[in-house]
């Protein structure tokens, strides 16, 4: 074994240096394994998640951004009425606000229930995605894990929710509104509509990540993620 390594080395030093890229390139360009596809998926989805969640986990990520939550119809007819009744002529955007606070606290919780989704993909699963279409691997996490992600979401939303009055808030407007003469009444649920919207804008971000690193090679932070990805742009 000694002598072999030491004929190795003997043999390099006499190579130019345009053979040694030729070399380095051809052991570059080796098949890759299964699971290297696999792992240069899982990196890549990781990236995106990453960034998603911790850009929406930020103060105002929901809030002034374009995932910013707005009321949902069953509450604009409710504010638009008691924005005439003296002490609720900022209902909205107090609501408003708060709902977004709710949504920002709870996508702190988001990326580890998606990267354990991820840790799951199997090899089929990973060169599916990776030939498939740009958005492949955020249809995927979100026709595989949605329920999951939502059974798990929704309390971390109404404990937020509630952490910033908004549940109670909201509860309180509706009352005054259904107590209006001519009026239908509304009791719309504050935290299914926010857990939706809040996962919706999570996803959006995963999509827009997914399909910067499928177009633009910068954007493929590891050698593992540029091989596989290579594999998708021939």
């Amino acid at each position: 074994m000694i002598k072999r390594i030491g004929l190795l080395v003997i043999l390099l030093q006499f190579m130019s240096c345009a053979e040694l890229t030729q070399l380095a390139g051809t052991l570059a360009e080796a098949p890759l394994t299964q699971e290297q596809i696999g792992n240069g998926l899982k990196q890549a989805l990781e990236v995106g998640i990453g960034k998603g969640a911790e850009q929406l986990s930020l103060t105002d990520g929901y809030f002034k951004s374009a995932y910013k939550i707005l009321l949902p119809p069953e509450a604009q007819k409710v504010t638009d009425k008691l924005k005439i009744i003296p002490g609720f002529d900022k209902v909205e955007d107090i609501i408003l606000e708060k709902i977004n606070r709710g949504a920002e606290d709870a996508a702190k919780k988001a990326k580890p229930i998606f990267v354990s989704a991820i840790k799951q993909m199997t090899f089929q699963d990973a060169m599916n995605i990776l030939m498939g279409d740009k958005n492949a691997a955020t249809s995927y996490l979100n026709n595989a894990t949605h329920t999951q992600l939502y059974s798990e979401f929704s309390p971390v939303i109404n404990n937020s929710l509630d952490k910033f009055d908004a549940n109670k808030y909201w509860s309180d407007v509706v009352t005054k509104y259904n107590s209006l003469p001519f009026t239908q009444n509304v009791n719309p649920d504050l935290g299914d509509y926010v857990t939706t919207q809040a996962l919706n804008g999570l996803f959006s971000m995963v999509e827009k990540e997914e399909k910067n690193i499928r177009a633009n090679v910068s954007a493929r932070t590891t050698d593992l993620m540029k091989r596989v990805f290579a594999k998708q742009d021939n």
